[in-house]
């Protein structure tokens, strides 16, 4: 159970439907629910808090939600700036995708003005300028908000920060958007996001103009009502700004103007901010803000801790007791116990992703294994040190061990001697001779033997299971286990002209290569995504790019030996006849010349590209 709190309600209990834990994560409160999701808090292992949102059923059955979420959350990671709270963990993949942010122990804008009205000019203009320092870090990684919004913008102590940054870009093009279903708040969008125009920077500098209204008047600029009257007066209509200081006058038209070319950058909004303080730099003091909201800030730095109950307690077993499960009888055992091999964890907590999590808590104290415990007993606890994958899905930090675990029970030793015999047994064998090459693969989920088999994507030849039993299984009748190196270059496969489309990927285990963008598609080799509001890019999900220079020869070779790796090169940074080595994680090599765009006539967007392929050129990555 949560901790209580008080009548403010800001750590709303978990109830019936919340996780428990998610992903290693230990979940301590609710903080709110939106349009994309509810709102968790939790803890790292070292005892930070952090905020978890876990994103709506709706959304999480929508496949392109979730390709575009996981598209931006990797975006979102690389926003590290002052005024923005960091992306630190994140999985699209599980059951239900969750990202992870620094927990920011302050109230909303909206909550704030909600509860104590409108803010003073001096603390308006020291918000402005933060959200603007925001948004020059969000613009530079490639992301425009889209839902920039009062309820998005938290006032910690030292300034604002802003939250769910792109996250809403991830919703546009699902199924749910064009039902009807809205995740942008109508109130404080754009006229260009009302007419389904082209999305810019200039877009979110229009919301922080609606943001900085409402901070200053306590109502938003144009008005409140149904969201297609709203829209329509943001459109069409001006501001109703009757009620701004005048030292905000200038500020807030500027950024309302409804051609987006006519909008202040988020630099110029600095500059504004900086002019209507009278100052040449703005100094944030100490206390920004008013009284009655910084004592809002208190309260939720006063957040529940992560909830103690390690397993009780057990008595080490006696030589020749029978295991049993350990019991609550009411009088005390009068015979030890053999302990499970797991704490048990109470059935009513949900679970996400995890089947099995670590016990409620985190700390040595929490983690310490039980007497008698083996090494056995480890993976039981599946929790955040093994987590494996591309995606982190999980505290990063291993759960120390408080104590020694105590000596095996003699029923252990039988183990060894059979693993020991097992091993003599093994060896035996390997001296009789014979030409059996054992290869193990493990499915990592997305590749199968049965789809290499069925010339499905992923297939590679030289990493197949040799055939027990086969005498001419290794090339030139070499017995060695190790795998046999290829005896010459593969012969490359050319296709020429090649339109890839805004959004689509091609993979090299194609034949023959063309454009997909299916949902179901594990191999996203190479893909281009002509952005709007950023630099256009090419990027692999699996593999290494190499931007070869002019002078550089297109060959095997050169890609072989290359080691300049990158997953995504800038399209400014392609001219026409530019060369890229691409080497995929399944062994395959592929040499890509840019060849241009489609032409200014054509509706459609995309790039045109020669692609040779290498197929089983190299050591395929390990687990691909």
């Amino acid at each position: 159970m949560v901790n209580s709190v008080g009548s403010s309600g800001i750590f709303q209990p978990l109830e019936g439907d919340d996780p428990r834990s998610i992903a290693g994560y230990r979940l301590t409160a609710k903080l709110g629910a939106g349009g994309m999701g509810k709102v968790y808090l939790s803890y790292t292992p070292g005892g930070r808090p952090v905020a978890i949102k876990v994103i709506r059923p709706e959304f999480s059955e929508d496949n392109e939600f979730r390709r575009r979420f996981k598209q931006e959350v990797q975006s979102a990671q690389r926003v590290q700036g002052l005024f923005t709270a960091p992306v630190i963990d994140s999985d699209a993949e599980g059951t239900s995708p969750w990202l992870a942010t620094a927990y920011v122990p302050g109230p909303s804008l909206a909550a704030a003005v909600a509860e104590h009205g409108r803010l003073p000019v001096p603390t308006v203009l020291l918000l402005v300028a933060g959200i603007a320092e925001a948004l020059q870090v969000i613009h530079g990684a490639g992301i425009v908000h889209r839902d920039l919004k009062p309820s998005n913008v938290l006032l910690a102590a030292d300034g604002p920060r802003v939250i769910d940054f792109g996250i809403a870009r991830a919703a546009d093009a699902t199924s749910l958007t064009s039902s009807g279903v809205t995740v942008g708040t109508p109130t404080f969008m754009a006229p260009e996001q009302a007419a389904g125009s082209t999305i810019t920077p200039a877009t979110d500098v229009f919301a922080l103009g609606q943001v900085a209204a409402y901070a200053a008047i306590g109502t938003p600029a144009f008005g409140e009502g149904t969201s297609h009257g709203v829209l329509y007066r943001i459109v069409h209509e001006e501001p109703d700004l009757s009620g701004l200081p005048e030292e905000l006058r200038e500020l807030v038209t500027r950024c309302l103007a409804k051609d987006a070319s006519e909008r202040p950058s988020v630099s110029e909004v600095i500059e504004l901010c900086g002019a209507a303080s009278g100052q040449t730099q703005l100094r944030r003091p100490e206390e920004w803000l008013p009284t009655a909201v910084a004592a809002d800030i208190t309260t939720r730095a006063a957040a529940p801790a992560p909830a103690q109950t390690p397993p009780p307690p057990l008595e080490a077993p006696t030589a020749g007791a029978p295991a049993q499960p350990p019991t609550a009888p009411a009088q005390p055992p009068t015979q030890p116990v053999q302990p499970p091999s797991a704490p048990a964890v109470p059935p009513v907590a949900t679970e996400l992703n995890h089947p099995q999590t670590p016990p409620p808590g985190f700390g040595p104290a929490a983690y310490a294994p039980t007497v008698g415990a083996t090494a056995q007993s480890a993976p039981m606890n599946a929790g955040p040190a093994a987590a494996t994958g591309p995606t982190a899905t999980g505290p990063t930090a291993a759960y120390p061990a408080a104590v020694a675990p105590a000596p095996e029970p003699p029923k252990k030793k039988r183990k060894g001697l059979i693993t020991a015999l097992v091993l003599v047994g093994l060896l035996a064998f390997a001296g009789a001779g014979g030409g059996v090459v054992y290869t193990f693969m493990k499915d990592n989920g997305k590749k199968t033997n049965d789809q290499a088999a069925d010339g499905k994507k992923g297939k590679n030849s030289a990493a197949s299971p040799t055939p027990a039993g086969d005498p001419t299984a290794t090339p030139g009748g070499d017995e060695s286990n190790a795998p046999a190196a290829p005896a010459q270059d593969p012969t490359p496969v050319d296709y020429k002209g090649i339109n890839l489309p805004d959004e689509y990927h091609l993979s090299m285990a194609d034949e023959p290569v063309q454009p997909s963008n299916s949902d179901t598609d594990t191999d996203v080799d190479f893909s281009y995504d002509d952005n709007s509001y950023s630099d256009d890019q090419v990027a692999t999900e699996n593999g290494k790019l190499v931007l070869l220079t002019p002078g550089q020869e297109g060959s095997l070779e050169t890609c072989r030996s290359e080691t300049r790796f990158t997953e995504t090169i800038l399209t400014k940074q392609l001219s026409k006849g530019a060369q890229m080595c691409l080497t995929t994680d399944y062994g395959h090599v592929a040499l890509i010349t840019f060849k241009g765009y489609a032409p200014k006539s054509d509706p459609s967007s995309y790039m045109t590209v020669d692609v040779r392929v290498w197929r089983n050129a190299v050591q395929p990555k390990e687990n691909s």
